[in-house]
């Protein structure tokens, strides 16, 4: 257990002096739960309130040293409350005390047999989650569309991914989830190949909300004694209410990692790894996040996901009412204008379920790209999107939506429709036009993206690159599918994808030259 320490209450000017309340001994019990405040908002609280000589680092010492223009932003308390690991706040490597409380408090909740914090995102989780299940040379089933978190963890594990392609839209330029079936065609190929399978890796729901068929998928995997993973990070939110899909747990995989500060609502950068059954090793997992989260992690966020929780254990069955009322009104003002499509199940039938608080329209039949109506709708109404994509924009609904910003979008759309509306037979050829597979269908991988990660490597103009191996790991952001990943053989079809997007309008992240001028290559 944590040594007690003495909290020093602030000095008050009359009835305190001289009393025994100058001095308050206060253990762990008696941190955790005040008046029913989440266990480690209401330790950061305690602590924040001493009335300590302090000789500790953050170098702002408790916003006396706070930098007058971030103070004039946001105001004294934030740097107030921004604490080291104090004794009191628990230790996030090894808690007894306030954190593993308040973990212990979002397992009930999210129905895993344990969770941890995480201070690096759903990225660090998922670097840990593959790293806790996979070994050197070990392969990972995962579909190609997977973040580049997951990819990074390939890099830093030395395992071998086996890709999935999912199911492409063209007319959307959407990927999709994975079947069932895909699955086990790629669990037999390595089988057959006497190959080691560490773990299957499945992105649920992607980031247009579409979901795969959990529960299948793990108990086929499980059959296999296969680990399941899947990157949850946009659906926290799954689970609390009767039109939300089943959560990841539910369903059975064995890890899922989820962004708490996406739907929920603690601040940015600030996610949960959940763990169920008994097929991986909690030891192992305890390692990995050790290796990957910094030694110094923020206090705020670690309260943000506590009091996230809290939030959420307040009204789980209810708590979505008036998000979800709004998705059903956005869906219905939108809906019918003219040039106006939505996107839905009949064009993923493998995939029959959708996030309802997650709504896509398209804008081809207007003759514009998601990223020039997007940027039409910004500077008509003040919409800010979540996804701009090269034929669509999607939009998040959550807790905090509300309706004046559902009728300024519905006004910017249909502002937008009156203004582009061109009739669908005039554009069709060119919709037609560009209607292909996926870009990264026809990959060939001549290095794993570990050994492409460490090779020798130099800049060739982008006309030079074609069937040379990839160097750089080169994706539109967001939503951060890579096109080109190291070690894969550089396609026309990728190329032209990416020089498409760019021209759309957007960012290219991961290449050393963003205008796509030159491309990195490994000299081998």
């Amino acid at each position: 257990m944590l040594q007690e320490r003495r909290v020093i209450e602030p000095r008050k000017k009359q009835q305190d002096a001289g009393s025994t309340r100058d001095r308050i001994l206060i253990t762990n019990s008696e941190i955790a739960q005040p008046n029913s405040i989440p266990p480690l908002v209401s330790a950061l609280k305690t602590c924040a309130h001493q009335n300590a000589a302090t000789f500790h680092f953050p170098g702002h010492n408790r916003g006396r040293a706070a930098p007058s223009s971030l103070v004039h932003l946001i105001g004294l308390k934030p740097f107030i409350h921004d604490l080291p690991e104090l004794p009191e706040l628990d230790n996030l490597f090894s808690p007894e005390g306030p954190i593993l409380e308040a973990q212990k408090l979002a397992a009930k909740l999210f129905g895993s047999s344990e969770t941890w914090f995480l201070v690096g995102g759903t990225t660090c989780g998922i670097q840990a989650a593959i790293l806790a299940t996979c070994s050197p040379g070990d392969y990972l089933i995962l579909p190609r569309n997977s973040h580049i978190s997951a990819i990074s963890a390939i890099v830093l594990s030395g395992v071998i991914p086996k890709y999935i392609i999912p199911d492409y839209d063209c007319l959307w330029d959407i990927t999709a989830g994975v079947t069932l079936s895909q699955i086990e065609k790629a669990i037999e190929e390595l089988h057959m190949e006497g190959q080691k399978i560490g773990a299957v890796f499945i992105t649920s729901p992607t980031y247009h909300g579409i979901c795969s068929n959990l529960t299948d998928i793990s108990k086929l995997c499980h059959s296999y004694e296969i680990p399941v993973i899947v990157d949850e990070a946009h659906g926290a939110h799954f689970g609390f209410h009767p039109q939300l899909p089943s959560s990841a747990l539910q369903q059975g995989v064995d890890l899922a990692v989820q962004s708490t500060h996406k739907v929920l609502c603690s601040l940015t950068q600030s996610s949960m790894l959940h763990m169920s059954g008994n097929i991986v090793d909690r030891e192992r997992i305890c390692r990995c996040l050790q290796t990957l989260q910094s030694t110094s992690p923020s206090y705020l966020l670690l309260a943000s996901l506590d009091a996230a929780r809290a939030q959420l254990s307040e009204k789980p069955d209810s708590i979505f009412n008036n998000a979800l009322d709004l998705a059903i009104e956005t869906k219905n003002l939108i809906g019918n204008i003219p040039g106006i499509s939505m996107l839905g199940t009949p064009g993923f039938s493998n995939f029959p379920v959708i996030d309802p608080l997650r709504l896509t329209f398209g804008f081809r039949q207007l003759g514009l790209s998601g990223f020039e109506a997007d940027e039409t709708l910004y500077s008509d109404q003040g919409v800010i999107s979540e996804l701009v994509g090269t034929r669509s924009i999607t939009f998040a609904i959550n807790l905090g939506t509300c309706r004046d910003h559902i009728q300024r979008l519905a006004c910017g759309i249909k502002n937008l429709s009156e203004a582009s509306l061109l009739s669908f037979e005039t554009i069709k050829g060119q919709i037609e036009d560009h209607c292909g597979s996926a870009p990264f269908t026809d990959i060939a991988m001549c290095l794993n993206p570990r050994e492409a990660f460490f090779a020798r490597k130099r800049k060739v103009a982008i006309g030079e690159s074609l069937g040379k191996i990839c160097g750089e790991l080169i994706c539109p952001y967001p939503p951060g599918i890579p096109v080109m990943i190291p070690g894969e053989t550089i396609t026309k079809k990728a190329l032209e994808y990416l020089v498409l997007v760019k021209n759309k309008g957007a960012t290219i992240s991961g290449a050393s030259d963003p205008l796509l001028n030159f491309i990195v290559i490994c000299d081998v």
